[in-house]
């Protein structure tokens, strides 16, 4: 079962029991990270940004560095040469001379496909368009088996942007995998799921999916509320933009019809689709989600890069 030398493009090129020994090793590194703190040495990781990111990218370089190996790469696509026409492919093939494992960020659906094609080293999508966004998916995982003890038997409202939003759209896909989730779909008309995704996790996996504009009519039967902003860079008349962009906003007060143990999600970041006031509660558990990034990253990239990750007496 080695991931050595495998590409992550969508999160279902993983078996469950594959994403299972992530999240195990993941769970040990949080555990006792200093034990992980040289099993890359010498490694480099190689990071193409062909689109802004803070959290994606700055946590797999945390996540390389922390276990003693090295980035370079580019978080700006208009210094490097694609700004004078070098293709994916050449790109890609370049890299991977360089560095051991690549990370890609493109706003294009199918580039990190496209480049893992022409790659001698692991290529791991960090979202492509509207499309996936599969270690952001690991990280919702991991952090749903580490405050409720299971991924399956749950019901999970994904509540804003759902037609553009690529986590959603990663994460409904994984979850329709596990046994008995059941979800919520919450969005105003223009931002629901895509018929085409939806109709194909229905037929596939038989799920169960209720949709609906109203968040307050539903928060009270959720185990895991996950929260999305209105993105601003998907939408093509920013009139829409401005109607649409307050659409739901959690406070403690919609709190108080929730389940005591309900988790509230969110990728991050957010703009002021959950309000300051449910930092404290507990149920807000979305910057653990981001700290679990990290480790999630940590472990996938150990496992494609097939170091060992055999501390025990070391």
């Amino acid at each position: 079962m080695s991931l050595k030398g495998r590409h992550l493009i969508d999160p279902n090129d993983f078996t469950l029991e594959e994403l299972s020994r992530i999240f195990d090793l993941a769970d040990k590194m949080i555990d006792n990270r200093e034990a992980y703190g040289s099993i890359c040495k010498g490694k480099i990781l190689g990071t193409l940004f062909y689109e802004p990111s803070t959290r994606t990218r700055l946590s797999f370089e945390s996540a390389m560095l922390r276990m003693g190996g090295s980035v370079l790469g580019f978080s700006d696509a208009s210094t490097s040469s694609v700004s004078k026409g070098e293709s994916i492919a050449d790109t890609i093939r370049v890299l991977c001379t360089y560095a051991d494992v690549v990370v890609m960020r493109h706003p294009k659906e199918g580039a990190p496909k496209l480049a893992s094609e022409y790659s001698a080293a692991p290529v791991i999508n960090g979202g492509d368009g509207g499309h996936q966004h599969p270690t952001q998916t690991l990280t919702d995982l991991l952090t749903i088996r580490r405050y409720k003890g299971r991924i399956d038997q749950l019901t999970v409202a994904f509540c804003g942007d759902l037609k553009f939003g690529r986590t959603v759209h990663s994460l409904i896909s994984a979850l329709s995998r596990y046994q008995g989730c059941r979800f919520v779909l919450i969005s105003p008309n223009e931002l629901r799921l895509p018929e085409t995704l939806k109709n194909y996790l229905i037929e596939k996996y038989n799920i169960d999916v209720v949709e609906t504009e109203s968040l307050e009519k539903v928060i009270n039967e959720v185990d895991i509320l996950y929260m999305t902003r209105i993105q601003k860079e998907r939408f093509f008349n920013e009139a829409d933009y401005m109607r649409l962009k307050d659409s739901y906003i959690l406070n403690r007060s919609k709190l108080k019809h929730a389940k005591k143990d309900m988790l509230v999600m969110h990728p991050l970041p957010r703009v002021n689709e959950i309000s300051y006031d449910v930092d404290d509660d507990p149920r807000g558990v979305y910057f653990k989600q981001a700290e679990y990034g990290i480790y999630v990253r940590m472990a996938l990239m150990a496992l494609l890069l097939g170091v060992d990750v055999n501390v025990e007496g070391k």
